[in-house]
């Protein structure tokens, strides 16, 4: 009996090593026959409360965990290998906002997050829908992001240069696809010190593979910084619990009080 047990352990733990590794790839394929329910005009209906439970916000590519960083295999899906194709002058200044993030990250300074950064915070957000508009609500500092449906273009690039970009978007079929430009180049994509430039061209899908579950992808463009495209892909969870809202993250004021609180006597 014991040498029993001493066989099966070993197999239980490679067939749940194996099964956990399986369970993203199948979480990501729709269901053949699930077809997402619809709002009054017809759109696919993708309000409701969500959130991701990937570690993108810390770093888009593979990394090892670090205090208060948890680790994560990345959710780069092109290029193959997870990793940004940086031009070499954008990878030293990549390298550079790693080494001084303590004072140079947006977040730490509640700047708005960017796009797609507000799609993967670790904070709840609300998607609503009408006609001629799908708007984001994002929890962290009341950030509102207001996607267009009847305009087709974007303002010309010299009239306006924004934190999360100028949204526009169409439905095709199921997939919410949106084309976001106008960036002004100061976001940076995660915690990690990964940006683009104020040329970032962002093309996001949004595709609920299940009534609970979107499957959210990102391929970012900027001939300044990357030497080629590359996209991102995160799922995106439905948040069930009940009397679950969107309550408040006021990052200026807790920043405030935090300048305000008495410091601590140093030992002489």
């Amino acid at each position: 009996m014991k040498n029993r047990s001493l066989i099966w352990l070993p197999a239980l733990t490679m067939a749940g090593i194996l099964c956990a590794a399986f369970l993203p790839l199948a979480a990501q394929t729709p269901a053949s026959n699930f077809r997402p329910s619809r709002t009054p005009d017809g759109q696919p209906n993708l309000m409701g409360l969500w959130q991701t439970m990937s570690t993108a916000h810390y770093d888009l590519e593979p990394h090892a965990a670090s205090l208060g960083v948890p680790a994560g295999v990345g959710v780069i899906v092109d290029p193959a290998d997870g990793k940004i194709p940086y031009r070499p002058e954008a990878l030293a200044k990549r390298n550079d906002n790693v080494r001084n993030r303590a004072k140079l990250d947006p977040y730490d300074k509640c700047y708005k997050p960017g796009t797609p950064h507000i799609v993967y915070l670790p904070f709840p957000f609300q998607i609503l829908q009408t006609p001629s508009q799908v708007t984001i609500l994002s929890e962290y500092v009341h950030n509102t992001r207001n996607i267009y449906l009847t305009r087709k273009s974007h303002y010309p690039p010299d009239s306006v240069d924004l934190w999360n970009g100028d949204s526009v978007g169409r439905f095709d079929g199921d997939v919410f696809v949106t084309d976001v430009a106008n960036f002004n180049g100061q976001p940076w994509l995660d915690r990690a010190g990964n940006f683009g430039s104020d040329q970032l061209h962002v093309t996001e899908r949004f595709r609920l593979i299940d009534a609970d579950t979107i499957q959210y992808e990102a391929t970012m463009e900027d001939a300044k910084t990357y030497t080629r495209p590359w996209t991102i892909r995160v799922l995106l969870y439905r948040h069930k619990e009940p009397k679950f809202r969107i309550l408040e993250y006021e990052c200026h004021a807790y920043q405030e009080l935090s300048l305000k609180e008495p410091k601590l006597p140093t030992a002489p």
